[in-house]
């Protein structure tokens, strides 16, 4: 789920930040530029943690921006196939629902949740047990499986369950 990991980034600077404060400027421009996105093979970007090394820099020709290399630690966010995560309802509806952990959306089909829980529409969809003793609706709390996931360059997708044995909902927004 989480990793410490080290990676390399080419930074371009543009000459305005070059003097005493050089280094504060590249590692807040790589904070910037690195924290919150994602890559497919390595995940979601979540901190980062440190500066390994900063390489020296390469003048582009014409531009006068400067290229350095850098080699940063940061924690990412990867989920995988089996794991048991903890998501935020986001959508309902007769297909199934979809979730949130963090940047990672799941969405959960209606084949992959409880017999016993029917689709209700109206005002608020919501899957219900017949005796109405639990609700998954928007803004519940569910913990759910990881059966499947897709990686794109930009993006992780993942498909999930809660019909395995202590997975469903664990915070319901009306009982609050």
């Amino acid at each position: 789920m989480f990793f410490h990991i080290v990676l390399e980034r080419n930074m371009q600077l543009h000459p305005r930040y070059f003097g005493r404060n050089l280094r504060d400027n590249l590692v807040s421009k790589l904070m910037k530029d690195v924290e919150g996105t994602c890559s497919g093979r390595h995940g979601f970007v979540v901190a980062v943690t440190g500066i390994e090394n900063i390489g020296k820099g390469l003048i582009r020709d014409g531009t006068g921006f400067v290229t350095f290399p850098v080699k940063y630690q940061c924690v990412v966010f990867r989920p995988f196939k089996g794991e048991i995560l903890e998501a935020v309802v986001t959508m309902v509806n007769k297909m199934g629902f979809f979730a949130e952990a963090g940047p990672v959306q799941i969405f959960v089909s209606n084949h992959l949740i409880p017999d016993d829980m029917e689709f209700q529409s109206g005002d608020i969809p919501n899957y219900t047990t017949s005796d109405g003793s639990v609700k998954i609706q928007k803004d519940s709390e569910v913990r759910l499986k990881i059966i499947g996931t897709r990686v794109d360059a930009t993006e992780i997708f993942c498909i999930g369950t809660i019909k395995d044995d202590f997975l469903g909902v664990i915070n319901d927004p009306t009982t609050i």
